[in-house]
């Protein structure tokens, strides 16, 4: 049953990623939701690195990211992501997949989830939790099918052994980002896949700072200690020099209010 827009939990959500309309169910909205969530929402690693426990729960999700206006890794963003469409009225289902970027091939787990949400009668793929570049709005489950996003392409292709295939194109060549199969997962299957990331010695979530988020113009991140702000003229990065500088860039460029 849909939950009207005007549930203030829903509200609260919406404001929060600075959609001021009330969602329909449309293709068009579901498309604009999650450009909304990408450009407000920030990917962040922080609480893993400063030893604070994750919950995967909506509720704790719910107050860190709405609430608090913090941001979070697949495991929070798309699973608090999901629990919206599906109140919206949107026919959300959740999938496990496996990360192929940056990893060896092939990679050695499914540390990633995805959302598979229903519009007007045909099924998308949704996701607001990778920290680089992915789709700015859900992509049409069709194979082969190129889809543009700006100065971006992508395409999903059909795999004899991992299932769903994300690829993106890139001076002239496809790549591949994610797999993923139709298996439908329960919260609690994400579980152990979290608790790896956040206590595994050899998890990059451990590494260091990992924050980033969509901008208008371009994109913000911070990579250990350096902060990058990219725009169509290049980019520009610094490393804050005292704590205070550190936690003010993060309000500054990720709106990340960090408690002492």
């Amino acid at each position: 049953m849909k939950t009207k827009p005007f549930d203030p939990e829903i509200r609260a959500y919406l404001d929060r990623i600075g959609f001021e309309d009330e969602p329909d169910g449309s293709v068009g909205d579901l498309f604009r939701l999650q450009d909304a969530h990408l450009h407000a929402v920030p990917y962040e690693n922080l609480d893993i690195l400063n030893g604070i426990p994750l919950s995967l729960e909506i509720r704790d999700l719910y107050d860190k990211i709405v609430t608090r206006r913090r941001g979070g890794f697949c495991f929070e963003t798309n699973a608090l992501f999901g629990w919206l469409l599906q109140r919206l009225g949107y026919p959300t289902r959740h999938y496990f997949a496996r990360f192929w970027r940056d990893e060896p091939n092939p990679p050695p787990k499914r540390r990633h989830q995805v959302l598979c949400a229903e519009a007007e009668g045909k099924r998308y793929l949704c996701d607001v939790g990778v920290g680089g570049i992915v789709p700015r709005t859900p992509l049409l489950l069709q194979p082969g099918l190129e889809q543009v996003q700006g100065d971006e392409c992508y395409k999903l292709e059909e795999d004899s052994d991992y299932g769903w295939m994300l690829l993106e194109r890139k001076h002239g060549q496809w790549h591949r980002i994610y797999s993923f199969t139709e298996e439908p997962q329960l919260a609690k299957d994400y579980l152990m896949a979290s608790y790896w990331c956040e206590h595994a010695p050899d998890s990059i979530f451990r590494a260091g700072a990992m924050v980033a988020i969509r901008t208008r113009e371009g994109r913000h991140t911070l990579a250990g200690e350096e902060f990058r702000l990219f725009t169509s003229d290049g980019v520009e990065t610094f490393t804050p020099q005292t704590p205070e500088r550190y936690r003010q860039a993060l309000r500054t460029y990720f709106g990340i209010e960090l408690e002492r």
